[in-house]
């Protein structure tokens, strides 16, 4: 391990020598460039450039000769110049300059001044390679500074320079370098050489003109600060550019005086560049080339003028640019000096400026689809020719007609239709060229396809029909179904001009088609016209009926759908089973379905099978019957000893019968398994004169079993044979005494009797009927030992008969009969009201004496508007706490008990909250534009929000004060308007009550004298806030569209959206919402920032003055400036407030945007993306936050802004509002706090933070932070959370222990106020083994809630373990490892203050902020605000919990992405022409044309006629965009009503215990109740408590916890004992076997647990939880329901809004498929939770189940998680791990 760290280093180390080359070992860099200047007669000023390297000081010798004195001085390393005092100015000065370090000094610079002679100094400094360098014609300043041009010839210089991404801003600056020395070459002045600059990428810019410094020190300093332009390649565009613009007059270019145009560029143009340099040579410039790097020499070549060998220089890397600057400048010096040579010497006189004018008026006419003529005014001056140039204004290949200069106008053809061109005439002299004489034109459009319709349609066919185009030689047609899937879906049919009717086959049913049809013009098509269809669906079959349905079979009918059809496919499935049948039937329209099961619900689906597939299923559903009893059950062949029984057999497919008989008397049972085919059985071994009770039930292929049918029978007394004859008397049958009714329920009474003769009765018969006779009369058989019988379920408060008659094996007894009533539907009593308050008030009720399935509240305002709300408590609950209420309102109260058979009748009562408004309100101080407000103040109000609002306009302001207020004025108000004036009071929990109004008028204005009308417009009124946005507080910021294709009028309109949008906020600035404005094109432009402006009437005027940017659409450019320069803190960010991006655009970008769109909003930016005319809507989706359909907006044209805009805003508001800003989270964004990150703990700022180290933690990729004893990490609360916690959310912590961990409890998290009093936290005894939580409710009052026991120990073992604590308004839920642990009830929690601070690890009996903090390890903090993160959450950094199917990628792992590009791919062959695309966008303008001088002013010409009307443009759909994101889970739907409970067996007697029987089975279903009248729907019941996990495969044994560790030292990395519990952890099944050698380190036993529970804290400690008291007596159990009838299926909802297109299914199952993907989350309810649903009634007990045949094997859990990462990263009992 040590040796693989080393040899990685060592690895390193070189890899690091050979990217930055360095001196060898112990050499100094010499120092550089050479410097002297003579201050004074007696001064000689030297100076030098200091070396690269690291040195200490410099040494200096020099010798003066003649003389050949030497003189030696130390120079310090700041200095770098030495001043020589006794400077002789007639002696040469010879230096050697050193640079020393430490004992070593480099090789020496050396220079020499040399003496002067007439007047002039000379100087030359020699490089250390190569000492012979000498000085020649004085022309050399410094040796480094290359050769100086100084010949008596002057030129203009205009040197053209790459400013383009690929060059990039290192590589920039040696650009600068370069051109430094280039113009040292150079005597730069007015009256000398002149040097301009122009610099492009994707437009070319002037940096300065050749006239705009005098001094060669002024162009130096330009070129030292020409900044770095950035962009596309166009060398072409450039080179026009500087010949229209650099080398003219006005700019500085002198006649007669040589040009020079100098070109440097690192790649290949983008465009074309022989022409425009073709042209500047025709110009009689000189043009050199300069490629660096990746030039095209062919292409410098082609632009350079010849020779090529002077001219073209192409050097491989920037950084040896400098090496070609000398020959450069003596190529161009000697150049000027022949050119000026050339024009003074005899050469033809230039000619008069008039001689090359340009061409005039241009006019274009004959315009086409393919062509159109230009025609111009001759040129003055002899022409020789004309150049006509014309090329694409969107871009492209120019092309060109010459013409003799006698023709003044040409046709320019072969052009493509609907496009524009620009054209450009230049008049061609004998020796030079005018400028262009410019204008456009636009081709016409091809003539397209009308009226294109499609009819006729099938779900396979339909028909195309459109009106022909003239001219067209034929048509095509494409059509595609608008579904996800394969391109070569799209199809085409290609038909003759003298066609306009097609059929299109084939098609797939119930599908979008888009059908488009172009008219075709030989190889071009024309704009294309489009419509859509969809193919009818396959008729499916109809009228799904059942009959004959029985236990085990049910027959399918149903009408036939079509006779295309060939068969019938049947799918069935129990309702609630998830094992689907499916059977084919032919062309049959009836089917029988066997082998069911009996009491079960079936759903079943008939599809109707086509050629083309199968149809929509036709649905219902159907329940199988009970299994039948056994028939007629009889005996005979009766003996002393046995007798016979036999029956009638139930169904055909009874299994088994089994037979049962037991004495009546007492004594063992005895059971019998008969074969199904067989009905009767002889019962031997009985006993003489004894009765027997026979149970018989049949027994069913799938286990069902009846219920037993009984017989009664008695074998016969044995008897001596007498030779007497005997007669026999029949004995006396008797009735039952003391029959008594009692125990009367609302649904239920007992029945009891004393019997008579139970000797001889075989058993009782009960029959009882209601006294109305409504019903029919039931019976129940009661066997002899019973003597009492409960009868339910009854109707309520209705009286019955009872009748209960012995049977006697020889008949019926007497019967008797009695009288009972069932109880009423008590309603509760005696409703009480308490607790009162503002927005809530407690109700209170006794209960009825009849037990109850629970009570529904109804409350309602009397007299305010208001629906009525309900909300459903369970039976033991008999008070309420009502809140969100409306304050000072009287409320209606209603508390209705809910029994099995119905509802009670009312308990009614009024209750009112207590009044929340001010008091005394009234106006004064009315004045014209002013007036003031006063109230009495309420005593409970912490705040008041004070409206005023102007009658007339609707106009409102509005503003808050703090609690203490009582009085405020408006100002700036119009005069004599009436305004009302609206006071809210609120409360802490921003409760708010009603509105106090009062209404004035301001004075009108005194009438003045009459004065002229004023001819200024009025200030635009300011928008009124809408109520969505009052709350908002967020940094918001538009990225608006400025490229030319968005043009001027739409310009105006996204300025009138954002005025409007923006006009929607409330507050604006720090205390608000602050808003940005970005403008993008080809780059971005700060409108402002977010700190520019703090009123809303500033910034709205601040947008009206945004003006047009023009330029192409660069969409990921401008995003990433958003994100480098707006949300900044410089630029006004906010910390803890959402971040929101508004992306407004009309195209598709021209760059990348999925890059910094996804690091966007997986940093937690909300981003919304608004698209029209031609954006892409998968760009759209690519760049918005999810879920799509809240953050896209599209629409066709700007006018349709209305339509979105409130949506927009909402949404914007709602996001801007939220207490909790979007963060990423596994994968995805979730709202919630990085806790982490706000602590400083995240690997590029923990070394900032004082007393905290960086370890591993779950896995070598996860990092983790070392709080030590020292560390006390505490942050503002204000800047972590500003608007302080949500309702509900969930707190989640990854950590663990440590063994100096201490014993006495302390705060993983807690949120201290000012005065450092705790407010909010999670606390941990380590002594005690407990879990605490506590907050303020919303009393104020304190609460805390303590866990324990044997999960909660597991926290306190050593090891990491995710830990989540939900918070809701009811409870607190604990969940350890994703794994449900315990929940307990709280009060809701009130906020906290802000003005204190967040610490984490603070010992509880801390008193300050020294030594303090408990040590432990911490690598997840999170807050999530939502309840149900727990549950979501997959514990992925555990590494026995993760699967990487489940989970996100590690951090650092390796991925592929779209960035990774390979080499390209060979050409391939040139395709054929393609179909008309959209129009592109505007071009960039043209280069700016010289000022011509000023004419005189001409007459107004007439006005011209309208031009026509542009064509139409058209939409073609793009294709569909990418699967939607899986939703989150739907909500539970409302559970069905309970059924009437079932008949309960009757019991048998009691006997001693027998063997094992057979499995048991179910009591029978009761017959269904009468039906009650329709109660009011209950409020749905709060979910009841997740289910514990099924059971997990099983683990190998867990090994024994770890010793404790060694303390490591402070600020390593992991200690080794820690590295071993890690190990042991990660790889506990990989190296389970090999672990039992580390025994002795590993596997100690752990601390014994201190009994202690809490330590109490000192004296004066505020709210600290007290001990816990002690545990109450365990309720009484609650009665267990019987089951319900299954609910009947409700209505389909309404059909919610089309979500994104998602993935191609194949054709699924109608019946019941698998689980789909929940859907989006919906809107937050408005309903309020609803209490736990009440328990059930409880059911009878049936009989004793038999044993289940065993289960099959489980299949083995899921092989254990190991990182092999993790566990190579690591040397077990060894050194110390590898550098994380």
């Amino acid at each position: 391990m040590q040796f693989s760290v080393r040899l990685s280093l060592c690895l390193l180390g070189f890899l690091l020598v050979s990217l930055f080359p360095q001196p060898a070992r112990g050499q100094v860099s010499s120092p550089r460039r050479f410097r002297a200047k003579i201050l004074s007669p007696n001064k000689l000023h030297v100076s030098w450039k200091e070396p690269k390297g690291a040195f200490e000081s410099y040494k200096v010798l020099y010798t003066t000769l003649p003389d050949g004195e030497q003189k030696e001085v130390q120079v310090s390393k700041q200095d770098a110049k030495l001043v020589i005092g006794d400077f002789d100015p007639l002696k040469e000065y010879n230096f050697k300059i050193f640079a020393v370090s430490g004992q070593q000094q480099s090789k020496p610079l050396q220079a020499k001044h040399e003496a002067q002679r007439s007047g002039i100094a000379m100087v030359q400094s020699q490089r250390t390679r190569d000492s012979s360098v000498t000085a020649e014609n004085n022309e050399i300043s410094e040796a480094e500074e290359g050769f100086m041009c100084n010949t008596a010839a002057i030129s203009d210089i205009v040197i053209l320079v790459d400013g383009s991404w690929s060059i990039g801003r290192i590589n920039f600056r040696l650009v600068r370098t370069f051109l430094e020395n280039l113009v040292r070459a150079f005597n730069v002045g007015s009256d000398k050489t002149r040097i301009g600059l122009a610099q492009y990428s994707g437009d070319p810019r002037i940096e300065w003109h050749l006239n705009a410094h005098s001094t060669k020190e002024a162009v130096i300093d330009a070129v030292k600060n020409l900044p770095y332009k950035g962009g596309n390649t166009l060398t072409g565009l450039a080179l026009t550019f500087i010949l229209e613009n650099s080398f003219k007059p006005e700019a500085g270019s002198r006649p007669g005086v040589p040009k020079i145009g100098i070109l440097i560029t690192d790649g290949k143009s983008q465009d074309d560049v022989l022409p425009p340099a073709r042209n500047l040579r025709d110009a009689g410039i000189e043009l050199f080339a300069i490629g660096v790097k990746n030039a095209d020499e062919l292409e410098l070549k082609a632009i350079a003028s010849p020779p090529e060998e002077t001219h073209v220089y192409n050097v491989a890397d920037f950084s040896v640019m400098s090496d070609i600057v000398e020959g450069l400048t003596k190529t161009v010096c000697d150049r000027v000096d022949k050119l000026d040579k050339e024009i003074k010497g005899g050469a033809a006189p230039a000619p008069p400026p008039t001689s090359v004018s340009p061409p005039r008026d241009l006019v274009t006419s004959d315009i086409t689809a393919r062509s159109f003529r230009v025609a111009w005014t001759h040129a003055p001056g002899q022409v020789e020719k004309y150049r006509v140039v014309y090329y694409p204004a969107s871009g492209g290949q120019p092309d060109e007609k010459v013409v003799q200069g006698t023709e003044n106008s040409v046709e320019l053809n072969y052009l493509n239709s609907l496009t524009e061109y620009q054209v450009a005439v230049f008049a061609i002299y004998r020796s030079s060229a005018s400028e262009a004489l410019r204008g456009s034109a636009t081709t016409l459009a091809l003539p397209m396809v009308n009226d294109l319709e499609l009819f006729d349609i099938t779900h396979s066919t339909m028909m195309v029909r459109w009106k022909v185009a003239a001219g067209a030689t034929g048509y095509m047609i494409l059509y595609a179904p608008l579904t996800e899937g394969d391109p070569a879906d799209e199809k085409e049919v290609k038909v003759a001009d003298s066609v306009n009717e097609v059929e299109l086959e084939g098609l797939t049913p119930a599908t979008e088609y888009t059908v488009t049809v172009y008219a075709m013009y030989g190889e071009e098509a024309s704009d294309p016209m489009t419509s859509q269809q969809t193919t009818l669906p396959l008729t499916p079959a109809r009228n799904l009926r059942f009959s004959d349905v029985d236990h085990s079979s049910a027959r399918l009918s149903w009408d036939a759908s079509s006779r295309k059809v060939k068969g019938y496919r049947i799918m069935y499935v129990k309702t609630n089973g998830v094992q689907t049948n499916e059977v084919d039937v032919g062309s049959v329209t009836t089917w029988l379905l066997r082998n069911l099961t009996s009491l079960t619900e079936y759903t079943v689906g008939v599809f109707a099978i086509y050629d083309e597939g199968q149809a929509e299923a036709v649905t219902d559903s159907f329940t199988t019957k009970t299994v039948p009893d056994p028939l007629d059950l009889k005996s005979s062949d009766i003996s002393t000893d046995s007798f016979r029984v036999s029956w009638q057999h139930a169904t055909s497919d009874v299994v088994l019968y089994r037979l049962t008989w037991t004495p009546t008397d007492g004594g063992d049972s005895e059971e019998v398994l008969v074969d199904g085919h067989i009905n009767t059985y002889l019962i031997k071994g009985l006993s003489p004169a004894s009765e027997y009770e026979v149970l018989l039930a049949a027994i069913y292929n799938n286990e069902a079993e009846s219920d037993e049918v009984i017989l009664v029978e008695s074998t016969i007394k044995r008897t001596t044979t007498v030779a007497t004859t005997t007669t026999t008397t029949e004995a006396p049958r008797f009735g039952v005494r003391n029959m008594r009714i009692d125990e009367e329920t609302s649904f239920s009474m007992r029945v009891s009797w004393q019997p008579v003769d139970s000797r001889n009765v075989r058993h009782y018969r009960l029959n009882y009927v209601s006294s109305k006779g409504d019903r029919a009369e039931e019976t129940r058989t009661v066997p002899t030992g019973q003597s009492s019988l409960v009868l339910q379920p009854l109707l309520s408060d209705t009286e019955y008969k009872v009748a209960i008659t012995p049977v006697y094996p020889e008949g019926d007894g007497p019967p008797i009969s009695r009288m009972g009533r069932t109880l009423p539907l008590s309603a509760p009593k005696n409703l009480r009201v308490s607790e009162e308050w503002y927005n809530r008030f407690r109700i209170s009720w006794d209960v009825p004496p009849s037990p109850t399935m629970g009570y529904r509240v109804v409350y309602q305002p009397v007299s305010a508007p208001g629906p009525a709300l309900e909300t459903f408590v369970g039976e033991d609950v008999n008070t309420m706490l009502i809140v969100n209420l409306l304050s000072g309102t009287e409320y209606s109260v209603k508390v209705i008990a809910s029994y099995t058979t119905g509802s009670s009748e009312a308990l009614s009562g009024r209750a009112k909250t207590l009044y929340l408004g001010v008091t005394n309100l009234n106006i004064y101080q009315v004045r014209m534009t002013s007036l003031c407000t006063q109230w009495q103040p309420h005593r409970h109000a912490s705040a008041y929000r004070v409206v005023l609002e102007s009658l007339p306009s609707g106009q409102k302001q509005e503003t808050k004060l703090g609690g203490g207020a009582s009085r405020h004025c408006f100002n700036n108000l119009k005069p004599n308007t009436q305004y009302k004036i609206s006071v809210y009071a609120q409360l802490l929990d921003g409760t708010e009550g009603p509105g106090v109004s009062a209404t004035e008028r301001t004075l009108p204005v005194p009438t003045p004298a009459p004065t002229k009308p004023p001819t200024t417009t009025p200030l635009p009124t300011i928008p009124p806030a809408k109520e969505v946005c009052k709350a908002a507080k967020a940094d918001l910021v538009f990225l608006i569209d400025g490229s030319w294709s968005i043009g001027d009028d739409n310009f105006l309109k996204i300025i009138r959206f954002l005025y409007s949008t923006t006009g929607a906020l409330d507050r604006i600035g720090p205390d608000g919402t602050q808003v940005a404005i970005v403008q993008f094109s080809d780059d971005a432009r700060t409108e402002f920032k977010l700190n520019s402006y703090n009123d809303k009437e500033r910034l709205l005027d601040a947008i009206n003055k945004i003006s047009y940017k023009g330029g192409n659409t660069k969409t990921g450019r401008a995003i990433q400036h958003v994100k480098e320069n707006i949300f900044t803190a410089a630029a006004g960010l906010r910390r803890g407030i959402p971040n929101v991006l508004v992306v407004l655009t009309d195209g598709r970008s021209q760059d990348d945007v999925n890059k910094v769109s996804k690091e966007m909003q997986m940093a937690g930016y909300i981003v919304f993306a608004l698209g029209f005319a031609d954006a892409d809507y998968g760009e759209l989706v690519s760049i918005a936050s999810k879920p799509s359909d809240r953050h896209v907006f599209f629409v066709d044209d700007l006018d349709a802004f209305k339509k979105i805009e409130e949506k927009l805003v909402t949404f914007v508001c709602e996001a801007a509002t939220a207490t909790c800003p979007s963060v990423p989270m596994s994968g995805s964004t979730t709202p919630g706090f990085r806790m982490m990150e706000l602590f400083g703990l995240v690997e590029n700022r923990y070394n900032s933070v004082s007393g905290v180290s960086m370890v591993p933690g779950t896995f070598n990729t996860f990092p983790c932070f070392h709080l030590h004893s020292d560390a006390f990490l505490a942050q503002p609360t204000k800047y972590l959370h500003p608007e302080g916690l949500p309702s509900d959310y969930t707190i989640t912590l990854l950590f663990r222990l440590l063994p100096d961990t201490p014993e006495e409890p302390f705060a993983l998290w807690e949120i201290l106020n000012k005065n450092n009093e705790p407010l909010v936290g999670v606390i941990l005894d380590n002594g005690g083994k407990t879990l605490t939580f506590f907050n303020n409710d919303y009393k104020g009052e304190f609460q805390t809630v303590t866990f324990e026991g044997p999960e909660i120990k597991k926290l306190f073992y050593g090891s990491f373990h995710k830990l989540h604590i939900a918070i809701s308004k009811t409870s607190a839920k604990v969940v350890i490892d994703c794994k449900m642990v315990a929940e307990k009830n709280i009060n809701a929690a009130g906020n906290i203050t802000t003005d204190g601070v967040e610490v984490l690890g603070r010992m509880v009996r801390s008193r300050g902020n020294k030594d303090n903090s408990a040590p432990f390890q911490l690598q997840i903090f999170d807050i999530v605000c939502s309840t149900s993160w727990a549950n979501r959450d997959k514990c992925c950094e555990l590494p026995g919990l993760r699967k990487e199917a489940d989970c996100p990628a590690m951090p650092k792992a390796c991925t592929c992405t779209q960035d990774s590009k390979g080499p390209p791919g060979p050409a391939g062959p040139p395709g054929g022409p393609g179909i008309r695309g959209a129009r592109g966008d505007r071009g960039e303008p043209g280069p700016v044309g010289p000022t011509g001088p000023v004419g005189e002013t001409g007459v107004p010409g007439p006005q011209g006629p309208q031009g026509p009307q542009g064509p139409s443009g058209r939409t073609i759909i793009g294709p569909p965009g990418a699967p939607g994101e899986r939703g989150q889970k739907g909500d539970a739907g409302q559970q069905g009503n309970q059924g009437i409970p079932g008949r309960p067996g009757g019991p048998g007697r009691e006997g001693p215990a027998g063997q094992r029987g057979l499995p048991g089975k179910d009591g029978p279903q009761g017959r269904p109740g009468p039906t009650g009248t329709m109660g009011t729907p209950g409020a749905p019941g709060a979910p009841g408590t997740t289910g514990p996990p099924g059971k997990q495969g099983e683990l190998g044994p867990p090994g024994p916890p770890g010793g404790k560790g060694e303390k490591g030292e402070r600020g390593d990395l992991q200690s080794t004992s820690s590295v071993q519990a890690i190990a042991r952890q990660v790889c506990e099944q990989l190296i389970q076997s090999h672990m039992a050698r580390y025994n002795s380190i590993l596997n100690q036993a752990p601390s014994p647990p201190v009994s202690i529970r809490t330590v109490p804290g000192p004296p004066g400690e505020p709210g600290r939880p007290g001990s816990p008291g002690s545990q109450g007596e365990q309720g009484p159990p609650g009665r267990p329901g019987s089951h319900g009838q299954p609910g009947s299926s409700g209505q389909p909802g309404e059909r919610g809004q089309p979500g994104e297109k998602g993935e191609k299914g194949s054709p699924g199952v109608g019946v019941q498929g698998p689980r789909g993907p929940p859907g989006p989350p919906g809107a937050q309810g408005q309903g309020r939770p609803g209490n736990q649903g009440p328990s059930g009634r409880p059911g009878n007990p049936g009989s004793p189940g038999r044993p289940g045949v065993p289960g099959p094997v489980g299949s083995s859990g899921p092989p254990g998680y190991c990182d092999p990462n993790s566990c190579v990263g690591y040397n077990v009992g060894g050194q110390y791990f590898n550098e994380y």
